[in-house]
């Protein structure tokens, strides 16, 4: 069975964590002192229904405000397909967390309350999505309940949210309308919206196709370890451990290391212990190489055919996490792959109107939530591609050097719109 990664997002209240809960009570991914736990937790708060946000929310702070805080990630799975839910806070003070969840999903389930319907996170969630290239996205009209299950009602905020999502980039949006806290659509069809003629939310997520999400195109292999095994037995090993983030290898293949440049053969790839005829996107593998060539942790193997980007001078879409804000020519740490540079902001070319999508070019102050582009300058050269080409190789972090906080996340973009070719690391100078 395939993995879906998926991720839950809108704004407080929204009913994510009590989505989830019955999304995991009604498919009988529960276990039977979960179930007890979560009846008493319920009789102590002297509620009626069965707290299903419960299951999720296990933060103390979170259970006694009735929000969620952190991200929690649960797993369960069906005999159609294995999952793992990232429950993402809605507090806009959160968005960070949301960001954090949301990296790795392949599917996002933006929830919409059907009293209030579009609101700013709503939007704001939609568009990092979007940035984040999760390539399908739900948008669940909830409570429907409390709206005595108008179809008009569902249909208002589809037209909305289909307006706003017209100017992003997410290529698979679908509609759903539910209650999470009586389970209408969400594992069994709703008998009190005989209207709605699509599937439940869990056939949705078991039959969704995500067998292109991966790029299996283009071969990268960040170097995460040089291994050197001190026995007498395995002297002579020396194999490269680090997570497949692109294409496909094979023993035989012509490949080269970046930065050097140096070309080689691919000797043996092991996985899990045991040889194996190929390694892909997403494997952990271990590579060995016929020559013994200077590789150490941060550098990237690629095929001579087909490069990444080679460059010290970088755009990113970013997000910024930290309540400090964006210091101008600031200096940052980034964290690409398995490599660790120092950079500098060199320009901050517009910030992004979360409701409207347009370019602040004459508010360029990036602070907490903000979303915006910069141009940085690193201190050696990045070997990366396009975030919409590879969301391993085109993603990166922002640290702050003297706290050692994480005060953003960047997506590539490029900068002439195409791939460009290695450039001469000879020709290129500091900060």
């Amino acid at each position: 069975m395939d993995l879906l990664r998926l991720t839950t997002a809108g704004s407080v209240d929204d009913g994510k964590s009590t989505l989830i809960g019955r999304l995991l009570y009604d498919s009988k991914a529960i276990f039977e002192d979960q179930l007890a736990a979560l009846e008493r937790a319920t009789e102590q708060r002297g509620e009626e229904h069965l707290n299903l946000a419960l299951l999720t929310d296990g933060l103390r702070a979170e259970r006694e405000q009735g929000i969620t805080i952190d991200v929690a990630y649960r797993y369960f799975a069906t005999p159609r397909r294995k999952f793992i839910i990232a429950d993402t806070p809605g507090h806009i003070q959160y968005t960070r967390n949301m960001v954090t969840g949301a990296s790795t999903a392949n599917l996002a389930i933006v929830l919409v309350d059907a009293r209030t319907g579009i609101v700013e996170q709503t939007r704001r969630h939609a568009f990092i999505a979007s940035l984040l290239r999760i390539p399908h996205l739900i948008l669940a009209v909830n409570k429907m309940d409390l709206v005595d299950y108008r179809e008009e009602v569902c249909n208002d905020i589809a037209e909305q949210f289909s307006e706003f999502a017209s100017r992003l980039e997410i290529p698979d949006i679908k509609f759903l309308p539910i209650s999470a806290l009586r389970g209408d659509n969400v594992v069994e069809r709703s008998t009190r919206m005989p209207w709605f003629r699509g599937s439940t939310l869990l056939h949705e997520l078991e039959t969704v196709y995500i067998g292109s999400d991966a790029n299996h195109v283009d071969p990268r292999f960040p170097v995460q370890w040089v291994i050197r095994p001190n026995s007498d037995e395995h002297h002579d090993f020396r194999g490269l451990a680090g997570r497949i983030a692109g294409g496909v290898f094979k023993p035989g293949d012509d490949v080269v290391a970046l930065p050097s440049g140096f070309t080689t053969r691919v000797s043996q790839l092991f996985s899990l212990g045991t040889p194996t005829a190929e390694a892909f996107s997403p494997m952990s593998a271990v590579m060995t190489l016929e020559d013994d060539i200077d590789i150490s942790r941060g550098d990237m193997i690629a095929k001579p055919a087909n490069l990444p980007r080679v460059s010290q001078d970088i755009e990113v879409m970013a997000c910024w996490f930290s309540d400090k804000k964006l210091t101008p020519n600031g200096r940052y740490v980034v964290r690409h792959t398995t490599r660790e540079v120092r950079a500098v902001v060199k320009e901050v070319r517009y910030k992004i109107n979360i409701n409207s999508l347009h370019r602040l070019e004459h508010d360029r102050e990036i602070g907490m939530n903000d979303i915006g582009r910069l141009r940085l300058r690193t201190m050696a050269p990045l070997c990366f591609d396009s975030y919409k080409r590879n969301r391993s190789t085109g993603s990166l972090i922002l640290i702050d050097g003297f706290t050692n906080r994480t005060v953003a996340a960047g997506m590539i973009l490029d900068a002439d719109g195409q791939s460009a070719p290695p450039e001469a690391f000879a020709d290129m100078g500091g900060l």
